[in-house]
């Protein structure tokens, strides 16, 4: 009877919890929570973005002067690019060309030898993300070859000037990495602090917003 008795007063095993997912939104200043894994549309505001690629350091902060080049800044200078390169484009890829990087206000700037690296995974993550940015801002959610040939073009002009100017490579250099910048165009870039060129990037995207006809942000 004892052993009985000790036996109902013995501590039973515990079943082994089922471990919860790890956490896979992030939450933004504007209040929205952003799945990360699975982006909704209805979780983007380019008041985010803004305020994510003004602080989102191109060349993982290795440039001179006392700001660091942002990603906001770049977006810009890639836009106006597209237009040297392609007078009369369309403001809709006008619009695209601002936001080739948006995503990156969510994952952050990686220079292209490590996205590489990272292989497929990476590069359908991203993929993901572009899609769900471009359905909130009323583009396609694949860009169009052509207009990817041009902003790359254009990406790849921007980063010539940001090599050159602010990263430390020699002309020769960048012109074999990068190629050469488009006849006749030059810029001179000075890295803005991140308010301004928050603020700056916001003005173009509501000067493009309204010429492509896309409501206003709250």
């Amino acid at each position: 009877m004892a052993e009985e008795i000790d036996d109902e007063l013995a501590p039973r095993p515990k079943k082994p919890r089922t471990p919860k997912p790890p956490r896979a939104w992030q939450r933004m200043l504007s209040g929205r929570r952003l799945d990360l894994l699975d982006p909704s549309p209805f979780d983007i505001e380019i008041e985010d973005i803004a305020h994510g690629l003004a602080r989102v350091a191109r060349w993982n902060g290795q440039t001179v002067g006392d700001h660091a080049f942002s990603v906001a800044q770049h977006s810009l200078i890639v836009e106006e690019l597209c237009r040297v390169i392609r007078p009369g484009l369309e403001p809709k890829w006008q619009l695209a060309a601002l936001l080739h990087d948006a995503s990156e206000y969510v994952i952050g700037d990686m220079i292209s030898p490590f996205k590489s690296a990272l292989g497929s995974s990476y590069k359908d993550f991203e993929a993901r993300l572009e899609a769900a940015i471009h359905v909130r801002f009323q583009l396609p959610p694949k860009t169009p070859v052509n207009i990817k040939t041009l902003i790359k073009k254009a990406d790849k002009a921007s980063a010539f000037f940001e090599a050159t100017q602010l990263a430390g490579f020699t002309k020769r250099e960048s012109v074999q990495i990068f190629g050469a910048p488009p006849a006749g165009y030059s810029v001179t870039l000075t890295p803005m602090p991140a308010a301004e060129a928050q603020k700056a990037y916001l003005d173009r995207y509501r000067e493009l917003s309204e010429a492509v006809g896309i409501a206003s942000t709250r």
